[in-house]
């Protein structure tokens, strides 16, 4: 907050003087609640037709305005750096996920200081702004609990944050941060990670309202719902059980005709083909129809507990008396997610480590499906059937990946213009993008954009206000024109015509063929008419060319997950890291990262007793990762390659004595993967392994003297902490495998 002009005056005493007092913030300014969920598709809410139950954001929808063609970007940190800054997401160095710096201006995974969040912009009339849950805009090389702090939440306007700083969490067990520190976390306590974030929300308002209950705040709940891994209590996942049995082809047609009797898409709305990576549901073998069932049903139970944790957040407004005079804004950040593939994931992980999919062995790892126990995501067909009518998904620009669902209730000050004194309500067709939100939510708050911010000069809002269609229902919309891009797939809309190009990775980007279709008359962008209107087409993809130019979209790149490899240069040297007990390193870019490349681990300790036992180092958690341990006078070594172990361990009593434990991960002559175990400087045996660790997935953290927030290895409970007999690790990281991660990378790039 800025420090207001003195207007008084300063005399050579008192009695000469004339005080001057700052001005409180203005009274009546309104409270802002954003709450974004993750993944969730334009079908998925009841009221937006999904008969998956959401009764508390169906009731808030029914007196608030739902809009039916709010676009966002294709992926979660883009869409959160222009909904947070109203600017174009490429602009504000979001142009991909904040887990990769490709070293342009427009992908460099962090927000640019020239472009001020809602945050700092509200915080500088004297609102009180607090960021709970997912954050995912912090750059790889910050993620350390000795910072640079900089492109964190308390570091871009909030008073206040406590989450998690990657593009997922599990449910269960997340790894959670508060302010600046990691945060307390009971591994006990068996409470859902959305329980917890609506728990903060509360409380971090209780503390404002009982604080400085004549401020206004900002709430920022950016939920870790619905992305995957999909689990939710076990209460909320049996209502489901047997739901989905029929599958998703006659979900969506059902789902369509909900859409329709609503008044969610336009009368003559039609479905269209699957996508091309989905099965008819009748083709799938009865064991996988019963997989992707049930995958369905923990999607579901996720969703339903999702919204009664937002309604404890909606009730908590009405308890306190602010509800009246609180804006509140509902969104998703991208369309429903198709990365489950074919018949779904089991562990998520293997996608993004680029894995072949392991299907469920039998009913009995079906039914611990939504449990701490997996990390499972949906198959891609109900995908589709959650972005119904829309094609494609999440990382696409159809619509299934940049149409969601938008709820908007505005406070009681614009309500009390508005006739018979009644908040407006129903639906709202004109089309909106994440960077209107911001503008919006400045002018019914009074706030402005600054032109300046700490010393620099500030990009223009690149959005438009939206409150004109709060009071005007058939206004025309202020929008002209968006463009998208994600990964090398293109889009741009303009005036209810919409060009879309769908582009192949490794092949010349002039080789995409673009569509057009009539947005205003074509829901589902079904009908090509590019072949019709060959002018207007010409037209849009210069526009597009513009647009790129314009906001920072070049050099086009389509190497998705796989531009890991052509990060810094220096991360794939080998490298020497000594670790300390209890210490914790968030990601591959602070200097250790396993991916495709041998290593050593070697731990110096005082002399171990038998009653020496815990971890050295771990590298991730119960989903994926390893851990050099001691248990039980051994030395062991559990490989997790995404659920599937390697264990190996030496003799029993071999480690009494010793002072230096440690692994050596390294190809042997004929050109297998081994890991040798080393005692004191001495081989004690070792095993095959399947391959090097993948590399190209960020959000595995390295512990040394401790294991969490969830084991690794099945064999000991989480923390498992080892005693003050541990000095320090050190980590020796050999120069990445050429072959190995060639692999890898060829395999996300065709995902």
């Amino acid at each position: 907050m800025s420090e207001p002009d003195f207007t008084g005056v300063v005399g050579r005493t008192v009695a000469e003087s004339a005080p001057a007092w700052a001005e409180p913030p203005a009274a009546g300014r309104p409270n802002v609640v954003l709450i974004l969920l993750d993944d969730v598709g334009f079908g998925q809410l009841g009221c937006y037709g999904s008969e998956i139950a959401t009764p508390n954001i169906d009731r808030l929808a029914q007196g608030a305005l739902r809009y039916t063609n709010f676009h966002v970007t294709p992926m979660c940190s883009p869409t959160r750096a222009s909904l947070l800054t109203g600017r174009n997401h490429h602009s504000v160095g979001v142009g991909y996920l904040a887990d990769f710096d490709t070293g342009y201006p427009g992908y460099r995974g962090r927000l640019t200081p020239h472009a001020a969040t809602v945050a700092e912009m509200l915080g500088n009339v004297g609102y009180g702004c607090y960021a709970v849950g997912k954050w995912h805009l912090a750059p790889p090389d910050s993620l350390t609990s000795a910072g640079p702090f900089t492109h964190w939440p308390t570091r871009r306007g909030f008073d206040r944050w406590y989450g998690f700083l990657w593009g997922e969490d599990d449910q269960w067990h997340p790894e959670l941060w508060e302010d600046q520190h990691l945060a307390a976390t009971d591994e006990a306590d068996g409470r859902h990670l959305s329980e917890k974030l609506v728990d903060r929300s509360c409380g971090y308002l209780g503390d404002h309202l009982t604080g400085t209950p004549d401020r206004p705040f900002l709430l920022y709940l950016a939920l870790g719902a619905c992305h995957a891994p999909h689990q939710a209590p076990q209460s909320y996942l049996n209502p489901y059980r047997g739901r989905f049995d029929a599958g998703w082809d006659i979900a969506r047609r059902e789902q369509l005709e909900r859409q329709l009797a609503m008044g969610v898409v336009p009368s003559g709305t039609t479905l269209p083909p699957r996508n091309p990576d989905v099965p008819a549901w009748n083709d799938l073998a009865p064991r996988e129809q019963r997989q992707c069932a049930r995958l369905q049903e923990a999607f579901a139970g996720f969703m339903t507990h999702t919204d009664a944790q937002v309604g404890r957040l909606l009730q908590y407004l009405v308890d306190q008396g602010i509800d009246d005079n609180t804006m509140i804004i509902f969104m998703s950040d991208n369309g429903a997610s198709g990365e489950g593939g074919r018949i779904g994931s089991i562990n998520e992980y293997r996608y993004f480590l680029g894995l072949e999919e392991n299907p469920a062995t039998g009913d009995p790892e079906l039914a611990t499906i939504g449990s701490a126990s997996t990390h499972n995501h949906y198959p891609s067909g109900w995908a589709q059937a959650g972005n119904t009518p829309l094609k494609y998904y999440k990382k696409h620009t159809y619509g299934g990946g940049v149409r969601v669902p938008f709820i908007v209730r505005p406070p009681s000050s614009l309500r009390a213009a508005s006739d018979h004194n009644q908040p407006p309500t129903g639906f709202r067709r004109q089309f909106h993008h994440a960077i209107d939100v911001l503008p919006t939510i400045l002018d019914l708050t009074g706030a402005t954009a600054p032109t300046q911010y700490h010393g620099l000069e500030q990009l223009p809002l690149h959005g438009t206000s939206m409150r004109y269609s709060f009071e005007y229902p058939e206004a025309r919309s202020t929008r002209r024109r968006q463009y998208f891009e994600m990964g090398g797939q293109r889009g741009i809309w303009a005036d209810g015509w919409k060009a879309v190009a769908m582009h192949e990775v490794g092949q010349s980007f002039d080789a995409d063929q673009w569509e057009l279709f009539h947005l205003d008359e074509d829901f589902a962008e079904i009908h090509d008419l590019g072949r019709d209107h060959p002018e207007l087409l010409t037209e849009l993809q210069q526009a597009w060319w513009q647009a790129a130019e314009e906001y920072g979209v070049l050099p086009l790149d389509d190497r998705a997950q796989a531009r890991v490899f052509a990060g810094d240069p220096r991360n794939r040297q080998p490298q020497v890291r000594r670790m300390l007990p209890g210490s914790r390193v968030m990601s591959a870019a602070t200097g250790v990262d396993f991916g495709s490349r041998p290593f050593e681990i070697d731990a110096r300790l005082a002399p171990l007793s038998a009653s020496s036992a815990g971890v050295l180092l771990a590298h991730g958690r119960r989903a994926a990762g390893f851990a050099l341990y001691v248990q039980n006078s051994r030395l062991c070594f559990d490989y997790n390659l995404a659920g599937d172990h390697t264990l190996i361990g030496t003799t029993a009593d071999s480690v009494l004595n010793a002072e230096r434990l440690g692994v050596i991960v390294a190809r042997n002559g004929s050109g297998t993967v081994c890991a040798e175990l080393v005692i004191d400087g001495v081989a004690q045996g070792g095993g095959e392994l399947p391959q090097y660790f993948p590399a190209g997935f960020g959000t595995f953290s390295t512990q040394c003297g401790h294991n969490g927030p969830s084991a690794v290895s099945n064999d000991y409970p989480s923390p498992f902490r080892f005693g003050p007999e541990l000095r320090d690790v050190t980590v020796r990281l050999g120069e990445r495998d050429d072959a190995a991660a060639e692999s890898i990378a060829a395999a996300l790039r065709q995902q």
